[in-house]
């Protein structure tokens, strides 16, 4: 029930995206000279990586589940041996890997802003930032969620079957969040 509950959920999700997306590319088709003016600030080649560490997430939060799915919590052997990785060095990685995104987000704003691309300054701005913004949001969501889970694993005494479909009704939502990523990034850098 928590999966479909979740599924569900997440396609509200994908209807409040849809809204941007629709907002964006009606509001690009009236300014296209201000989207031609604008997109010469985006360092692409950045987003570009930073969208690669995030993308990367998806497998490592993937490999997580994997782990829960076959009841392994925590690592056997060595950090160093990958191979023995459980849930937690798994989700620990994407958290991570999540927290760079953001920091790169936070990053590209802050040079952004110094180049005079606001919110407030155009329409572009405000497109921009509200498309990204909202999908940072959502990041962070995920990433308190990866902690949340973490955190009842070592409150529990043992793993169980709950436990391993919050980890992944969490991968699930991560997995939204990449792909919702994946086509702002075509739309935002790509497209221009």
């Amino acid at each position: 029930m928590v999966s479909v509950g979740t599924i569900i959920w997440l396609s509200s999700e994908l209807m409040f995206f849809a809204a941007l997306f629709a907002a964006y590319f009606t509001i690009r088709s009236v300014s296209p000279e201000l989207w031609a003016q604008n997109t010469a600030h985006l360092d692409v080649p950045f987003a570009l990586a930073n969208t690669t560490i995030l993308v990367l997430s998806s497998v490592t939060c993937q490999l997580g589940v994997f782990a829960a799915e076959r009841g392994q919590v925590g690592r056997k052997g060595s950090i160093l041996a990958i191979g023995g990785w459980g849930l937690r060095e798994w989700f620990l990685l994407t958290y991570v890997m999540g927290a760079i995104f953001i920091g790169g987000q936070a990053v590209e704003y802050s040079n952004l802003v110094q180049e005079g691309l606001t919110i407030q300054s155009s329409a572009y701005g405000s497109m921009f930032y509200l498309t990204t913004g909202f999908h940072g949001m959502h990041v962070t969501g995920g990433l308190i969620a990866f902690l949340l889970v973490l955190g009842r694993t070592y409150l529990a005494r043992r793993f169980t079957h709950e436990q391993a479909v919050s980890a992944i009704v969490v991968s699930y939502y991560w997995h939204f969040v990449d792909v919702v990523w994946i086509g702002l990034f075509a739309t935002i850098y790509i497209l221009q």
